[in-house]
């Protein structure tokens, strides 16, 4: 089957888990006998001066890589306008240097970014569109749209929720999620997780034993948190949970690493909960170095408000770390609590010092947890199992044809608190 992959990121343009995620399915599908050919950006900022569009091969999978056009639009601050941009320049390339001489069975795209030229290529080959959503827009503001641009997003993904003929989510959660905001039938949305290469995840010596030195050096137990720093992560929470964690387990330090834009309110609530000593923010880390230091970590911490999946828990059980895990969404299929680490309540505060004080408190338990959460990984989170089952969605597919779909209403208030 030959399959046009449409994303917004792909390696090494990563924002967040969905660029790793297409590179893995592809790779994967490749490897199954597939013939992939992955339509994505160049680095945001670039243009065809800088990083003019190019071809490669990328483990077997066809990557065109396009320029941005010249006009100067700012991802943050013209967010829906530089999306139609580059969705302007994804389509021109295709049409141009990939589509004369190669007709796909399916396009599949990821997430709204990518929803005009996907549409406008499934519309004009009139084949089937198939979509992944990997998160929603009310989703990351607790069900709320605040503002014009939100709502533009929203409606974005309905129209492409709506338009394709069959819907991807990587969580039971996010299904019920997608068919309550975009009036999809549950029933008819296919689950299908993301996965991981446990491979990726094994530590350089040099750096182990760094990582290994500076934990000798602060002989308390040490929390680790990795992941974008955004307030839907809930780290905010994480620290507010730290004193108590402290009372019951004295010298408990936590690193936080990863970047982000709420990194000033983080540091505030550090101040405020006078923890200064006890935090410490790290940056990005490259991946041997974060490897090593989830390796030495007495417990890793994901304390999400919001999670589609959450695939950093697969990465913190890749290296046998302690997980201990807010229920948010995806998050609790991959964090089963007492089974492979241990739950708590987005957002409680006690809940989240008492679910680290049990896992510091009980370590053959919690070793026994990550044990299980690392076998997991060879099952249920595996890309082939994952590939072949996207084969199968793509296989079962057919096209519905050009759809002209009126623009939705957007309810006021909380839209997933609708009964």
């Amino acid at each position: 089957m030959r399959v046009l992959m449409v994303s917004w990121e792909f390696p090494p343009v990563v924002v967040g888990g969905l660029g790793r995620h297409v590179h893995a399915l592809s790779r994967e599908l490749v490897a199954a006998g597939h013939e992939v050919v992955v339509l994505s950006r160049s680095p945001t900022g670039t243009d065809a001066g800088t990083h003019p569009t190019v071809e490669e091969t990328v483990d077997g999978v066809r990557v065109l890589r396009v320029a941005e056009d010249p006009p100067h639009l700012e991802f943050t601050t013209d967010m829906v306008a530089w999306t139609l941009a580059m969705g302007h320049a994804l389509l021109r390339h295709a049409l141009s240097a990939l589509l004369p001489g190669w007709r796909p069975d399916v396009v599949h795209a990821h997430d709204w970014l990518v929803a005009h030229p996907s549409i406008a290529l499934a519309d004009l080959l009139g084949v089937p569109l198939v979509t992944t959503l990997h998160a929603t827009e009310a989703g990351r503001h607790s069900g709320w749209l605040p503002g014009p641009m939100n709502r533009q997003v929203h409606s974005t993904e309905w129209w492409l929720g709506n338009r394709a003929d069959e819907v991807i989510t990587c969580s039971s959660a996010m299904r019920a999620e997608v068919a309550t905001l975009y009036d999809l039938d549950a029933a008819a949305v296919h689950v299908v997780h993301n996965g991981i290469d446990p491979r990726r995840w094994r530590s350089r010596r040099a750096a182990t034993q760094a990582a290994a030195a500076a934990r000798a050096a602060a002989p308390g137990p040490q929390l680790v948190y990795f992941g974008r720093l955004e307030y839907e992560k809930g780290v905010q929470d994480l620290i507010a949970a730290l004193p108590r964690i402290r009372r019951r387990h004295p010298g408990t330090r936590l690193l936080v690493a990863g970047e982000g834009t709420q990194r000033e309110m983080l540091d505030a609530r550090v101040a405020e909960h006078r923890v200064r000593r006890s935090v410490e923010f790290v940056g990005h880390l490259p991946d041997a170095e974060l490897t090593a230091l989830l390796r030495t970590a007495d417990a890793v911490v994901l304390p999400s408000r919001y999670e589609p999946f959450g695939i950093v828990a697969l990465e913190a059980a890749a290296v046998g770390a302690t997980l201990v895990a807010s229920t948010a969404g995806g998050l609790g299929e991959v964090v089963v609590d007492g089974e492979t680490g241990l739950g708590f309540t987005p957002g409680d505060v006690a809940g989240i010092a008492g679910a680290v004080d049990r896992a510091l408190s009980e370590p053959r338990a919690a070793a026994r947890r990550a044990r299980a959460a690392r076998a997991r990984l060879r099952t249920d989170f595996a890309w082939p199992t994952i590939a072949a089952r996207t084969a199968e969605i793509y296989a079962a597919a057919w096209s519905h044809g050009r759809t002209d779909l009126p623009r939705p209403k957007i309810p006021t208030g909380n839209l997933l608190d609708r009964p």
